[in-house]
């Protein structure tokens, strides 16, 4: 007897994509319906900052999966449609121009949508952000192009665009509220790592100051008026101030929200047939103790799968560390872990954190709170990930490393507990 059981993924990035994966892989027989907005096959978004944007990876290398792969699995995917309405009492997904959909099982892997600055000017050609495939399409147009290029905001994204705008030989000033780039983040210390680096490819930035209007003449950006009265000629502005997560399905049907859809440790919702994964998903972490919202490509990878194994009934407890990577001109890094900006102690370092001229820094950092590693950071440093999130999962758990040792290189990462 064939399966009748349909199963809805409302959101076709690599969080959904994943999803449905997951399913076929486990053996799921059933209908499986994955819907999306954009009318791009699943991609992920790693490459439109770095690979594609700096021209080293082709444009399809971002899809999860080859096109004829979703029909090849018996996935009907629909692409370029909304989702309005969910009703869990009825289990009923509304979508504009479709048929409803009656489901059994349901994802939300709405992801996040960018942040838009609200001041004049954002209309002007050459204001651009960057948060999807035709986002990064444009960029790449403008880039060759753009003598004078200003990003917004110095966190990841901005940073990465700053990095792509300087190889493609632009002058690039950096505009940031904060006193430093990433300095929520990674703290004062790592945060000049990241300055120096882009100061050392020449890029300017502008500390302690907003955006207050975008200027231009014809519809075209000119420059970019600054709260502290400066104004930037520009012939491109890229705004990187964030992302929200799209959570207005679940609002709107009363599911818990808190700063996204609100999920037990199973991915579970606060209704038993609604699961969701990915950026929107703000998880109820065993090892963390606490709920988290984690926006980075190996959460969307990992909890689309597990989200499958948990509408299957399969026992899932998502506690994997958060994980996320960068790529700079000659730096490589990756950050494993969670900390509050105000929830470590100190930051221990083992190498070289100096960057100059030809040479790139080569280190390892540790946040570190009451003898405990809480995250954990390589840069230009390789294979040592897996030893960096033991630490960290020992250090959530309450192991205690001797911090000495913790900063002598000489001494590997699996001998330095106390």
């Amino acid at each position: 007897m064939s399966d009748q059981r349909v199963f809805v993924i409302v959101g076709a990035g690599l969080t959904g994509a994943k999803a449905a994966e997951g399913l076929r892989e486990a053996g799921f027989t059933g209908r499986v319906v994955l819907i999306g907005e954009e009318a791009e096959p699943p991609y992920e978004r790693p490459p439109l900052s770095k690979g594609y944007l700096l021209g080293n990876q082709p444009r399809d290398k971002a899809y999860v999966h080859e096109p004829a792969w979703y029909a090849e699995h018996d996935i009907e995917l629909l692409l370029g449609v909304r989702a309005t309405g969910l009703d869990p009492a009825g289990h009923t997904l509304t979508l504009d121009r479709h048929e409803p959909l009656r489901y059994d099982k349901l994802l939300l892997a709405t992801g996040s949508r960018v942040r838009r600055l609200d001041v004049p000017g954002g209309e002007l050609d050459g204001v651009r952000y960057l948060r999807t495939l035709p986002d990064a399409d444009a960029l790449i147009e403008r880039l060759p192009h753009a003598g004078r290029v200003v990003v917004v905001g110095a966190g990841w994204i901005g940073l990465e665009t700053a990095a792509a705008a300087r190889s493609r030989g632009c002058e690039v000033t950096v505009v940031e509220l904060d006193s430093a780039p990433l300095r929520r983040v990674l703290g004062d210390d790592m945060a000049a790592v990241f300055a120096g680096l882009h100061e050392a490819h020449g890029v300017e930035f502008r500390f302690g100051a907003g955006v207050r209007e975008f200027r231009g003449d014809g519809g075209r950006l000119t420059s970019v008026a600054l709260t502290d009265g400066t104004e930037l000629p520009a012939d491109l502005a890229i705004v990187g101030v964030g992302i929200t997560p799209a959570t207005e399905l679940a609002e709107a049907a009363g599911l818990a929200v808190d700063d996204g859809v609100a999920v037990d440790a199973a991915l579970r919702t606060s209704d038993p047939d609604i699961f969701a994964a990915g950026d929107v998903a703000a998880v109820a972490h065993p090892l963390l103790g606490r709920r988290v919202r984690v926006e980075h490509w190996s959460n969307a990878l990992n909890g689309g799968t597990a989200a499958a194994r948990s509408m299957l009934g399969e026992p899932v407890v998502y506690d994997r560390i958060p994980y996320f990577f960068t790529d700079q001109y000659d730096l490589g890094m990756e950050y494993s872990g969670w900390v509050p900006a105000d929830g470590y102690d100190e930051v221990v370092r083992r190498g070289d954190a100096s960057v100059a001229e030809g040479k790139a820094p080569e280190f390892v950092a540790f946040w570190v709170s009451e003898g405990r590693v809480l995250a954990g950071m390589n840069v230009n440093v390789w294979d040592v990930t897996e030893g960096i999130q033991a630490r960290v999962r020992a250090g959530h758990s309450g192991t205690t490393v001797d911090l000495a040792k913790l900063a002598d290189q000489s001494v590997p990462l699996d001998e330095v507990e106390t």
